[in-house]
């Protein structure tokens, strides 16, 4: 182990790993259930998504950080149709594979949003990006593999592909993490985590089915959140 940390974005590429294989797992369990006993579980899952954006949303410590980056993310997602990009590649995914395809946009924005949204991610991609063994990311890695089981089980084989943006994202703050630190002071990530979790929150309504909120456009606020914070907090 000690070896292969010393290979590069080794955290992340472990992240990643778990990922896939927790989602293999939860998908070899959902072929052997009945259609009808997965409503509950995805309801289930929703409560969870939901609960988990209400408890990091309510840690900001400048509430108007957090409605101005999602207000500015919105427009912004809005202009550049994020969420519009997504199904109609996830379209194009189900008209190819059929209905082993359907809800590959729920389950991938589910999954990517839950992995990449919280402080671990940020904090433990910065460890090892100033040279310290990835314990962050590794033991973020066990839990995004258990949560992976439960999320692909219920929503489908989009959660395996979350491993991209898990492995993008944090890759990307590993190799620039000397000269991204200084910008994500405490107060900048948790009020990120914060705006993510008004995210996840729009997750779990959209997986209830009370309304539709197109919560993909909103991800350009987790970069306004981060610069509003520089000024702000």
């Amino acid at each position: 182990m000690e070896f292969l940390s010393r290979l590069p974005l080794f955290g992340s590429l472990a992240n990643a790993a778990f990922i896939i294989a927790g989602s293999l797992l939860g998908l070899a369990l959902r072929s052997r259930l009945p259609k009808q006993m997965l409503a509950l579980p995805v309801q289930v899952i929703a409560l969870f998504v939901l609960s988990l954006g209400i408890s990091m949303a309510v840690r900001t410590k400048q509430p108007l950080i957090v409605i101005g980056s999602i207000a500015g993310g919105s427009l912004l997602g809005e202009l550049l149709d994020l969420e519009g990009w997504l199904e109609r590649g996830s379209k194009a995914l189900e008209a190819k594979l059929g209905d082993s395809a359907a809800g590959f946009s729920a389950a991938f924005v589910t999954a990517s949003l839950i992995y990449c949204t919280g402080s671990m991610a940020v904090l433990g991609a910065f460890e090892e990006g100033l040279g310290r063994y990835p314990s962050l990311l590794i033991a973020k890695g066990l839990i995004d593999g258990l949560t992976s089981v439960a999320l692909s089980a219920s929503l489908g084989f989009g959660v395996i592909f979350a491993s991209v943006p898990v492995l993008l994202y944090q890759g990307a703050l590993t190799l620039a993490a000397q000269w991204v630190q200084p910008f994500m002071s405490a107060a900048a990530v948790m009020e990120m985590s914060a705006t993510g979790g008004l995210m996840l929150m729009a997750i779990g309504i959209n997986l209830l089915g009370l309304m539709k909120i197109r919560a993909m456009n909103m991800l350009p606020g987790l970069v306004i959140a981060v610069t509003l914070s520089q000024f702000f907090a």
